[in-house]
C-alpha cells in the first residue's frame, strides 16, 4: 500500500513504520521536522501542496501534541486542540476532495473520551462519552475524522496506556520503580486500561487489512487492572519494593487538571476488536510482565 501517515516520528508511529516497511508498504510521513528520505519513506513538512489524496491507499493519523507533558493552561489546551482537531479536519477535507480517495482512514483518539467511569463496571465502545476537557478534546477529534466517513472506511482508535520499556508511560515509570520509589496513586482503586505496544501495532495492521472493520475500537487489553495492582506487578517484575503512595491532593497539586488522567477509573474492554476476531498476545498484565 501507499500510506500517508501523521505522527510517524512519535513513539507508536516509528514502531508502526518499521512494521509497514518490513511488509513492503510505501510511507509518506507528515512531520514538522522532516528527515532525509529513506527506502520506502518520504517526509513532507505540510499538506499545502495537496489538493486531494488520490495517490494514497490509506491514511493513518496518529499526530497530536503530547497531552501529559505540560500543564493545561489555556494556551496549552489550544495547542492540544489544534494539533488534533485542525489537522484531522484538514485530512478529512482532502479525502472528501479526492476522486479516488484512500480506501481506509485510521484516526487516533484516546480512552480519555470516557472520563471517570463507575467502579466495578466494565465499559465498551458503546459507553457514553465524558464531559471533562480530555473527553471533549477526543470527541472533537473524532468528529473531525467522521467528516470523511462517506468517502472512506473509517476506524477510530481509542487508545489506552501503551506499554513498552523503550517509550511511553512505562519508560518514564521505570526509573522510579528501579529506585524502589514506586507506589499506588491515591486509593489505587481506579482501573487503568493498558495495551502492549506489540498488540497496538498488530491491531492497527489488522484494521488496515480487514475491509469489514469500521467504526470505534478500544485499543486496550481485554483485562484492565487497578492502579494498585499495576503497581504491585511492576514492582514484582523489577524485584523492588513499592510502598510509596501519593495522595490525591498531592497529585492535584503537582499536575493540576492533568491529574484526572491518572485518577479516572477506566475499566474498558476492546469489544469491537474481539468481535472482529483480533487475537491479543497480552491479555493480562501479569503475562506482559512475565509474572507467574
Amino acid at each position: 500500500m501507499n500510506i500517508l501517515m501523521t505522527g510517524g516520528t512519535g513513539f507508536i508511529g516509528k514502531a508502526l513504520c518499521a512494521k509497514l516497511l518490513a511488509r513492503g508498504d510505501d510511507i509518506t510521513i507528515l512531520s514538522r521536522h522532516p528527515q532525509p528520505a529513506q527506502q520506502g519513506v518520504e517526509f513532507i513538512p505540510n499538506l499545502a501542496d495537496f489538493t486531494d489524496l488520490n495517490h494514497f491507499d490509506a491514511v493513518i493519523n496518529l499526530a497530536g501534541e503530547p497531552i501529559f507533558q505540560r500543564r493545561w493552561s489555556a494556551k496549552q489546551k489550544a495547542t492540544l486542540w489544534q494539533s488534533r482537531v485542525q489537522l484531522t479536519t484538514q485530512l478529512s477535507q482532502l479525502i472528501l476532495q479526492s476522486d479516488t480517495p484512500p480506501h481506509t482512514f485510521l484516526s487516533g483518539s484516546a480512552t480519555g473520551i470516557y472520563g471517570n467511569l463507575p467502579l466495578n463496571q466494565k465499559a465498551s465502545e458503546s459507553t457514553p462519552c465524558g464531559t471533562a476537557f480530555p473527553a471533549q478534546l477526543c470527541l472533537a477529534w473524532e468528529q473531525a475524522a467522521e467528516l470523511a466517513r462517506h468517502k472512506t472506511r473509517l476506524c477510530l482508535l481509542r487508545t489506552g496506556i501503551v506499554l513498552d520499556e523503550k517509550g511511553g508511560a512505562l519508560q518514564q515509570m521505570l526509573p522510579l520503580y528501579r529506585l524502589g520509589l514506586g507506589g499506588k496513586l491515591a486509593s489505587g482503586q481506579q482501573h487503568w486500561s493498558w495495551i502492549a505496544l506489540e498488540d497496538h501495532l498488530n491491531g492497527m495492521l489488522f484494521l488496515l487489512d480487514n475491509p469489514h472493520c469500521e467504526g470505534i475500537f478500544n485499543f486496550v487489553a481485554p483485562h484492565s487492572v487497578s492502579n494498585a495492582t499495576f503497581n504491585q506487578l511492576l514492582a514484582k517484575k523489577l524485584h523492588r519494593p513499592a510502598f510509596c503512595a501519593v495522595p490525591q491532593f498531592a497529585l492535584n497539586l503537582i499536575f493540576g487538571e492533568r491529574a484526572q488522567l491518572l485518577l479516572d477509573n477506566q475499566p474498558l474492554v476492546p469489544q469491537a476488536l474481539l468481535d472482529a476476531g483480533f487475537q491479543f498476545r497480552y491479555s493480562h498484565l501479569a503475562d506482559y510482565f512475565e509474572i507467574d
